[in-house]
């Protein structure tokens, strides 16, 4: 009796995986996005893409014109390691003006304005070099939150679902975004339909080469009606470039109107210098 309860048993653990297979081979199937014609590809993309506003707040994320944040910044070394923690203040003004001030002291500061940008360190203020400006204005263009609010009805966009995947161990879709040799992927998770991690494929304008830059989305929490990643990790080309972790954040607020400009970058060296002097 034991040898027939063990034989039965070893066969309906074989019944038991082979349904398994084929479930999920047939699941597998199911989703196989390139089984879906273009249009039909586009249209589930967007409905996806659709889901992502609303589990980011929907209204209340798309009506966003400025934000403000606080928080950890870390820059990491060509080796992999943390070459340390920093305070970071982050300005953002829709849809091509952002701010980043690197210390509590706000003595080391990178501004952009559209075609414009300025950095400020204990040397004074200086423009910003070309390249970083091209390469400032190639990422926004295809960023994350700029195509969501600004850019899903422009036409030259195409769309594509991507599938579905297993993204930081969560269960999501991927959805594609392209413009003019640019590609966008976006995981959104399938059960909270937030972003888990946004992927940006291009070229460098500086050396024409290919690049891809990764960023994951973590710990999100609702701020006036809109979900934000209170952490973001940045990947270039697979290494590690930055991390960091929001204490605060605000939407819609009242900033300086002068802020994403040289003049406050000036004003700032001046204000410091005098500082000095009086020491």
């Amino acid at each position: 009796m034991q040898i027939k309860s063990s034989k039965l048993a070893l066969e309906l653990s074989a019944i038991l995986a082979g349904l398994v297979i084929f479930l999920f081979v047939s699941a597998g199937r199911a989703q196989n996005p390139d089984e879906l014609m273009p249009a039909a590809s586009a249209a589930k993309a967007k409905a996806i893409l659709q889901q992502a506003i609303d589990g980011l707040g929907g209204a209340a994320y798309l009506n966003v014109h400025n934000s403000e944040c606080t928080g950890r910044y870390a820059q990491f070394q060509h080796s992999g390691e943390i070459g340390g923690y920093i305070e970071a203040r982050e300005y953002r003004e829709m849809p091509d003006k952002w701010r980043m001030e690197y210390d509590p002291k706000a003595i080391i500061v990178n501004v952009y304005a559209g075609d414009k940008g300025w950095s400020l360190d204990r040397g004074g203020v200086s423009e910003l070099p070309a390249e970083d400006i091209a390469d400032y204005q190639e990422q926004l263009r295809m960023q994350m939150g700029n195509v969501l609010r600004n850019r899903l009805n422009e036409s030259g966009l195409f769309f594509r679902y991507g599938g579905r995947d297993v993204v930081d161990l969560k269960e999501a879709d991927w959805v594609e975004i392209g413009d003019q040799g640019r590609t966008l992927r976006i995981a959104v998770g399938r059960n909270d339909h937030l972003p888990i991690r946004s992927v940006l494929l291009g070229r460098d304008p500086k050396t024409g080469e290919k690049t891809e830059r990764s960023t994951y989305y973590t710990t999100y929490h609702a701020i006036d009606g809109i979900q934000t990643a209170f952490r973001e990790s940045r990947f270039l080309n697979g290494r590690q470039v930055y991390q960091v972790f929001w204490e605060t954040c605000a939407y819609n607020v009242d900033l300086p109107a002068n802020l994403f400009t040289r003049a406050s970058l000036d004003e700032r060296f001046g204000q410091e210098r005098g500082k000095k002097k009086k020491k």
